[in-house]
């Protein structure tokens, strides 16, 4: 009887560490997923390697819907990385919906936060209600360059219909 008690208390004492495994390390300390995006997977007529007048009026007959790209949507994460200085990075991803579950498309820093050298106190995205009805993102950063600082200074993350990012500091 002790024997088996001791393995189940055993047994029982590592199963949360076994869990963790997969729970985000230790010094991510805000993460938000907001916004959507939504991405046809054809190139942008405007960034295609031919525009001219003439080269649309000999373009190919419109694809099929068996032959079009596969649709693309999505939604955003913020996430704040504090650092062994106190300070944070900030990350920007592109994370895909499908059936087989989220995928990240892409993950950048967001040089600007890094930059100021700042300790984030919180990310709150523009709504609280679910996915958005429009693309693009749109959330505020809370930080400060001085740790004792009674306040903190807001800064937004905007991403467009079009997909293009800019950081600023809010203006209210």
């Amino acid at each position: 009887m002790a024997l088996t008690l001791a393995t189940v208390l055993t047994l029982a004492a590592t199963a949360p560490r076994a869990q963790d495994a997969g729970i985000l390390p230790a010094n991510v300390i805000f993460v938000t997923s907001t916004g959507y995006w939504e991405d046809s997977g054809d190139p942008l007529e405007a960034l295609a390697p031919s525009t001219s007048p003439s080269s649309a009026q000999t373009a190919p007959a419109a694809e099929t819907p068996e032959e079009a790209a596969p649709l693309q949507r999505g939604y955003y994460k913020l996430i704040a990385v504090r650092q062994t200085d106190g300070t944070a990075q900030i990350h920007l991803q592109q994370i895909a919906s499908s059936a087989e579950g989220p995928k990240v498309v892409s993950s950048a820093e967001l040089e600007e936060f890094s930059n100021l050298k700042a300790y984030v106190t919180d990310i709150r995205p523009e709504s609280s209600t679910g996915v958005s009805l429009q693309p693009g993102l749109f959330a505020t950063v809370y930080l400060k360059t001085d740790p004792q600082a009674a306040e903190p200074d807001s800064w937004t993350v905007l991403i467009d219909d079009i997909g293009d990012i800019k950081v600023e500091r809010a203006t209210n």
